[in-house]
């Protein structure tokens, strides 16, 4: 049996010292050093199929659990759940992207399932 381990995305932290990778074939968030030393290691039954990944201004790291439709905020260390953003209760079905926007203080979550965005209003 072939096992892919390929990243599917990647991100840097605003400070540039952390990069964040996803891949399906572990379902597990990744935490690196600059010099590509492994900081931390994150695993989530909710992560199963991670998809998309963000990292926000402030820091804060945002996942997407594909095949649990969930969105999570795991800390700027890559090693906890901090909290569960959004579920397939709030409408969330195959998420495939998650942004942070500034301007607008929501969270904007892409669909797979219906070609739709999903837009959360935080605070």
């Amino acid at each position: 049996m072939l096992l892919c381990f390929a990243v599917i995305r990647c991100a840097v932290s605003p400070t540039g010292d952390r990069l964040y990778i996803i891949s399906y074939g572990p379902n597990k968030l990744l935490t690196l050093a600059r010099d590509g030393t492994l900081l931390a290691t994150y695993t989530d039954p909710a992560l199963y199929g991670p998809h998309g990944l963000h990292v926000t201004p402030a820091g804060q790291v945002l996942v997407c659990g594909f095949w649990f439709n969930t969105v999570l905020q795991v800390g700027w260390e890559g090693e906890s759940k901090l909290a569960t953003l959004a579920t397939q209760e709030d409408g969330v079905r195959l998420p495939v992207s998650v942004c942070y926007s500034s301007t607008t203080s929501s969270i904007i979550v892409g669909l797979l399932s219906d070609d739709n965005i999903l837009v959360f209003r935080v605070e």
